[in-house]
């Protein structure tokens, strides 16, 4: 039962797709997208242990894990506002026996929780700092841009904070796929698993998921292209069932 949060000026609460799961959201900040839907359905979750999620922004993610696992899971936002929503979101979802929100910077905290998980996912701000038009919107600005972590900032802490054979999960765009594989053999993570979103069958792909290893052997797998639309311009049979198949938590 969703208990009773106090909601800010902006703000609404959301029913999170399939699930039992609801979400605040803010016309001021960064909602979330499917690329977080996507990377909470494609990592490997261990059932029970400890699961990382940087970037959090606010809470989708681990809200969504939750639904998967019974693990307990930390939650990184450096934006002071992100937080303050996601802390609300894991009390109104009465998850706070399972899931923590910080309010931290992930460059900051990889000596606390080095070699610390069995999973680190993470949706990074995907374009680097002095690229595109930033918006005037600060906490906009911080989701879309590098500006308060690198690529190599965000890589080298999910390789810090993941244990010897835990895994790190990450969405990002196609256009970064080379640094983002060289970065993690830099950081001691084998990619493991490559997923491609495209929008159509016929478009070029928008989006890569990315599964790798701490302290893996050498030997990726590239799994069948996630087609997002069909030919009638609808949600493909795949992921619908991602978005609205049964869930998989066990009781």
């Amino acid at each position: 039962m969703r208990k009773k949060v106090p909601l800010h000026p902006n703000e609404r609460v959301d029913d999170l797709i399939n699930q039992d799961l609801h979400i605040i959201q803010s016309d001021e900040v960064f909602s979330f997208s499917m690329d977080a839907v996507l990377l909470s359905r494609f990592c490997s979750v261990p059932y029970r242990g400890r699961i990382m999620d940087l970037c959090t922004g606010n809470g989708v993610i681990p809200l969504l894990l939750t639904a998967r696992t019974k693990a307990s899971v930390t939650a990184v936002e450096i934006q002071e506002k992100l937080v303050d929503i996601a802390k609300r979101n894991v009390q109104m979802n009465n998850l706070e026996q399972q899931v923590e929100i910080i309010h931290g910077d992930l460059r900051e905290m990889t000596t606390t929780y080095n070699g610390h998980f069995d999973l680190v996912t993470v949706n990074p701000p995907y374009m680097p700092a002095q690229t595109g038009d930033q918006n005037k919107n600060s906490h906009f600005a911080i989701a879309r841009h590098e500006i308060s972590c690198t690529l190599e900032d965000v890589i080298a802490a999910c390789g810090r904070m993941a244990k010897s054979g835990g895994k790190v999960a990450m969405v990002h765009r196609p256009s970064r796929i080379m640094d983002i594989l060289f970065l993690m053999r830099k950081y001691k993570m084998e990619p493991k698993r490559i997923r491609w979103i495209h929008p159509k069958k016929d478009a070029e792909a928008n989006m890569v998921l990315i599964e790798a290893i701490r302290d893996g052997k050498p030997e990726v797998r590239v799994l069948p292209p996630l087609i997002v639309y069909n030919e009638q311009q609808q949600y493909a049979e795949e992921l619908m069932e991602i978005y609205y198949g049964k869930g998989e938590r066990e009781q």
